[in-house]
């Protein structure tokens, strides 16, 4: 596991112990006092953080974006009244310092839940922008292979609605830790001048669909977080750019509009990213966009999410599909099962997704649909008990005349990866009573 750097100052060695207590265990529960025809007693408190959005680093970059400041858009699932960012070096090769962070409430609220889309221009709603600080002061030296987490900032963070939190590096990071494709349009300002504050979007030039430096947005007041763990699937790779239609986001939608707590959604989707070796396996580089494997990365990606209640796993099928092909669905039925037994050991529930279809992408045989189908049976069975409960995608977005392949409805064109309306049907299928 990667070492991660928190930028609050303990008061207390008892503060410090109570609060590797707290990430380790959840929120302590009180134990009433005997029954005695007392008033019912109050719903638990939720965490003290949730996670409003996250990506994860999938590589790094060499040389790093065009610009000394990356004003990177993001859209927050939930809201609350304060907030704090995760900053990464996680693929750089050197220690980076970040100059100036600040956080802002975008102009334009991006792609809602109502469908509309206002999208960010990369200026602030007027009065909004905060400085981010760690242990109280503006800058942080974070070593290679390392997150740092901010302080607190007081601002009132709206549920549904784009955020910019930008980030000036005095000196440009020979290999920047980044998520290679967002499927949002974020900003780059390609002068050396620090441009954090600037609430304008003037400075901010040239742009870019990936998101640098940044892995992670929490904030206070939320009911917790439900973690979304997989490939392009769940990255969204045939999503309308800017829309927020990934099955996470829609989820996440559901959520907001029904009776079930409003918990945060953390999509956590690699492109390309495989369930049992890293990408490009057996000859992985740093730069290797499809980054380490789901269960490389999972206690990072997974574990560390503030406020994580509950895992969706939606992996295998690059497993199968990409060389070299995993062939024994016994291999990936382990990685799923195993992956659930570490979830559970940290209090989480674990849904598995089945595989969705994919005749019609280049690899496609007969013989690797057996595989994905041989995988999907047995989650359908509940995975010999190692999970909680199953999400049925492939029934969700299959065609009911050729269930090898995506309905053409929801096919985003490469008969692999769903379209927006295949994201709201995948999303329709997870079990909201069970997260």
């Amino acid at each position: 596991m990667r070492r991660l750097l928190i930028g609050v100052v303990a008061t207390s060695v008892l503060s410090t112990i109570l609060t590797v207590t707290y990430v380790a265990l959840g929120p302590l529960r009180v134990t009433p006092p005997a029954p005695q025809a007392a008033p019912a007693a109050a719903a638990p408190a939720g965490p003290e953080w949730s996670t409003a959005w996250a990506a994860a680093p999938s590589s790094g970059f060499r040389n790093g974006p065009a610009g000394h400041t990356v004003r990177n858009v993001v859209h927050a699932t939930v809201g609350g009244p304060k907030v704090r960012v995760r900053l990464t070096n996680r693929f750089g090769t050197a220690p980076l310092v970040f100059g100036h962070v600040t956080v802002a409430i975008s102009a334009h609220a991006g792609g809602r839940r109502d469908g509309s889309v206002d999208a960010s221009d990369g200026s602030a709603a007027p009065g909004t922008v905060r400085d981010v600080l760690f242990n109280g002061i503006k800058w942080v030296s974070v070593p290679a292979g390392a997150d740092v987490l901010s302080d607190p900032v007081a601002l009132e963070v709206p549920a549904d609605t784009d955020l910019l939190v930008s980030v000036w590096t005095p000196v440009r990071a020979p290999m920047a830790t980044w998520h290679v494709d967002g499927r949002q349009l974020s900003f780059v300002s390609p002068s050396a001048a620090d441009a954090a504050a600037d609430p304008t979007s003037t400075p901010f030039t040239s742009r870019t669909t990936a998101w640098f430096f940044l892995t992670g947005v929490d904030v206070t007041g939320a009911a917790g977080t439900i973690v979304a763990f997989g490939d392009s699937i769940t990255d969204g790779s045939a999503t309308a750019r800017g829309s927020n239609h990934r099955w996470p986001d829609l989820l996440a939608a559901r959520l907001a509009a029904g009776p079930e707590p409003d918990y945060g959604v953390a999509n956590l989707g690699i492109g390309g990213n495989r369930l049992l070796l890293d990408a490009e396996y057996p000859y992985t580089k740093i730069d290797s966009k499809a980054g380490h494997s789901g269960q490389s990365r999972f206690a990072d990606d997974v574990l560390e999410q503030s406020g994580a209640r509950t895992v969706i796993i939606l992996f295998g099928i690059n497993d199968i599909m990409q060389q070299p092909r995993q062939g024994d669905p016994a291999q990936i039925r382990a990685g799923l099962a195993h992956l659930a037994a570490r979830s559970k050991a940290q209090g989480l529930k674990v849904v598995v997704g089945t595989l969705t279809p994919f005749q019609g992408w280049g690899p496609w045989s007969p013989a690797l649909d057996q595989v994905r189908n041989q995988v999907n049976d047995w989650i359908r069975a509940g995975g010999g008990g190692a999970f909680d409960a199953v999400a049925d995608f492939d029934q969700a977005v299959r065609d009911p005349a050729d269930p090898r392949k995506l309905r053409a409805v929801f096919d985003g064109g490469d008969h692999l990866h769903p379209n927006d309306a295949g994201m709201q049907a995948m999303a329709n299928a997870i079990p909201l009573d069970k997260l």
